[in-house]
């Protein structure tokens, strides 16, 4: 069986792309050819099966009172199992956790993300071994970044939410991964351009097969 790896998180796993012209088919998602996962699956061959379970919106632990099903923590347990067995789970969440509306600090947020890990650790999906996840800290929004509905804040939380993020891997003995330097377009300040998409890829193929060996 191939090695399963299972992507989690928002819409900058889903492939959401906020310039048309960023993307070959011009539309708002980029395309098989562009999604970073789509692009680590080609990177790691035939050896491995890279499963998207990325949707826009998606926080951590924090229920959404504008749209529901929105937190990784209550669809952690059907998503893991429906991918069984699996070998590497990839989170990359923290961005929507800023909003506002949540009231949650970086430290917070940090928080959330380790009470999911430890949900999933204890999700009977791993087969024979041990639970095998990453954290990935998603790039943090740049300062153009506006968004009335997101609301203030979000900005300055998601700039410090790395060592926060950090911290609770090593704390869970899970890895971990930065994504401060994949770029994001200038028109949202959120999501990341094609160029992002492809270095984020290139990162985490340099990575992955030492950590599912």
């Amino acid at each position: 069986m191939k090695k399963h790896i299972v992507c989690l998180g928002d819409s900058n796993t889903h492939g959401y792309c906020a310039d048309p012209a960023d993307c070959a088919d011009g539309g708002n998602r980029f395309n098989e050819e562009e999604r970073w996962t789509c692009l680590l699956q080609k990177a790691l061959g035939d050896d491995y099966l890279v499963l998207e379970e990325g949707l826009g919106g998606r926080t951590s632990v924090f229920t959404d009172p504008l749209h529901e099903g929105m937190d990784a923590l209550n669809v952690a347990y059907p998503i893991l199992m429906s991918h069984e067995p699996v070998d590497l789970l990839i989170i990359m969440l923290g961005t929507n956790d800023t909003k506002e509306r949540f009231s949650a600090n970086a430290a917070a947020i940090a928080a959330g993300m380790e009470r999911l890990i430890k949900k999933c650790k204890d999700t009977e999906c791993w087969g024979a071994h041990k639970p095998n996840i990453l954290v990935v800290c998603p790039p943090p929004l740049g300062d153009g970044f506006h968004d009335e509905v997101m609301g203030k804040g979000c900005v300055e939380k998601s700039k410090a939410l790395a060592p926060f993020l950090k911290a609770v891997a090593e704390r869970n003995s899970v890895h971990y991964l930065d994504a401060k330097d994949c770029e994001f377009n200038p028109v949202d300040f959120t999501h990341l351009t094609k160029k992002g998409h492809a270095q984020l890829a290139r990162l985490l193929a340099n990575a992955i097969p030492g950590w599912t060996a």
